[in-house]
This record gives structure tokens, C-alpha cells and sequence, in this order.
């Protein structure tokens, strides 16, 4: 009877670890996305290219991802990248619960000679 009564309450707990891991995940997965764009920003001015390294580098889908590119002025100058990413919550009965989260991280590269 005991085991009856604790088993839903186990069984949440367990999916909000699975869904607090997954959220984790996600948010590494953003500081690199940061980091390889900030990084293609300082060599390559176009904003599409720093967009296509965010979304190569990290494998996350380019539809919940944005990217802002600024202070790129020429050599020597810093170039900041913002990246927000909405993480989907799709752990049943956690994810309805929680929601989908934005995540953010932003990188700062010194521009290279052109």
C-alpha cells in the first residue's frame, strides 16, 4: 500500500531531474553557440556567418534561436555576441508544468585584422 502512495510522487521527482538535466544541457549547448559565433564575428563581418556558426557549432534548431551581433568597428575593436535560445520542456507532466524557458549567453571576441 505504501508503495502505491510514494510511486506518482518518485515518478515526478525523477522527471524533474530528466527535465533540470535536459535544461542543463541546453544551456551549455548555448555558452557554445555564444563562443563559436563571437568567434566568427571577429574574422567575418557578415551577421548571417556568426547565425551559421551559432547554429553549427551547437546542433540546436536555428527556428528557437536568436542571435545579435554588435560592436563589431574594425581591428582591434571588441565584438559582443547575445545569443537567447527557447528550450522546449517536454517531459511529460514536468514539461506542461514549467513551460518553455529562453536561455541566454553572450561572448566577447577582439576583432582580427580584415
Amino acid at each position: 500500500m505504501e508503495v502505491a502512495l510514494i510511486l506518482p510522487v518518485l515518478a515526478t521527482l525523477l522527471l524533474s531531474v530528466v527535465q533540470v538535466g535536459l535544461v542543463v544541457r541546453d544551456q551549455i549547448l548555448v555558452t557554445h553557440a555564444a563562443r563559436e559565433a563571437a568567434r566568427m564575428a571577429a574574422v567575418d563581418p557578415a551577421p548571417a556567418s556568426a547565425r551559421a556558426a551559432a547554429v553549427d557549432g551547437s546542433g540546436l534548431p536555428s527556428a528557437r534561436l536568436s542571435v545579435d551581433v554588435s560592436g563589431r568597428a574594425g581591428p582591434g575593436s571588441r565584438v559582443r555576441v547575445r545569443i537567447a535560445y527557447r528550450t522546449p520542456t517536454d517531459v511529460p507532466l514536468v514539461g506542461r508544468l514549467v513551460g518553455d524557458l529562453t536561455l541566454r549567453s553572450a561572448a566577447s571576441v577582439r576583432v582580427e585584422a580584415e
